[in-house]
């Protein structure tokens, strides 16, 4: 054999290895980030369904408290339209935008406040916080609001890890070629720095 013809099958083997070893670390990268997506997406909608948990408690308890307050009529209707919005904003992952993220925080900040209402409502009825239905359905509205804060903490987490992974090298190359776009974390509300405060014992 030729000496130049053993040099360009060296560098034909050289360049197959390369390939091959590039399609390997692409195919790596590729499930990577299909993992870490599915994680994130995963943890938006359990923060979607403990948002929900919370929506379908509000009902009952607004009911427990008109029961005793009929005259309150602003307070229930303002919770019931701010129930109403929360559930025409869905999260989707796949269009997660800043602006969508916004709309979702408004609504659910208007709901919480409107709830916060309610609650005062509740506080001038003895009577009323002394009902077990009501005491119940407060009872699991704190271990709800518990869970959403616990929710979006296991959101923003599974961001970070899955935005970090489609900002390194070589990810970054893939990730682009794929589709496989930064998400949105969920951001603390101005003044949100306490939460709400339910417990009226």
């Amino acid at each position: 054999m030729k000496k130049s013809n053993i040099i360009l099958l060296v560098i034909a083997v050289v360049i197959v290895i390369i390939c091959f070893s590039g399609f390997r670390s692409g195919i790596r990268s590729y499930n990577v980030l299909v993992d870490k997506q599915e994680t994130a997406t995963t943890a938006l909608a359990d923060v979607q369904a403990t948002y929900q948990r919370r929506a379908d408690l509000i009902p009952n308890l607004a009911k427990t408290v008109q029961a005793y307050a009929k005259h309150e009529k602003e307070t229930f209707e303002a919770v019931t339209k701010a129930r109403a919005s929360v559930g025409q904003i869905k999260l989707d992952a796949g269009s997660l935008t800043p602006e969508k993220m916004k709309q979702f925080e408004q609504a659910q900040g208007q709901l919480s406040e409107a709830l916060g209402k309610l609650m005062v409502v509740a506080e001038r009825y003895p009577e009323l916080k002394a009902n077990e239905n009501f005491h119940s359905l407060q009872i699991q509205l704190e271990g709800t609001e518990n869970r959403i804060n616990e929710a979006r903490q296991k959101y923003n987490a599974a961001v970070q890890d899955y935005n970090q992974s489609v900002r390194r090298f070589p990810n970054v190359i893939f990730a682009g070629m794929f589709g496989f776009n930064r998400m949105e974390k969920f951001e603390a509300a101005a003044g949100a720095e306490k939460a709400p405060e339910l417990n009226f014992n």
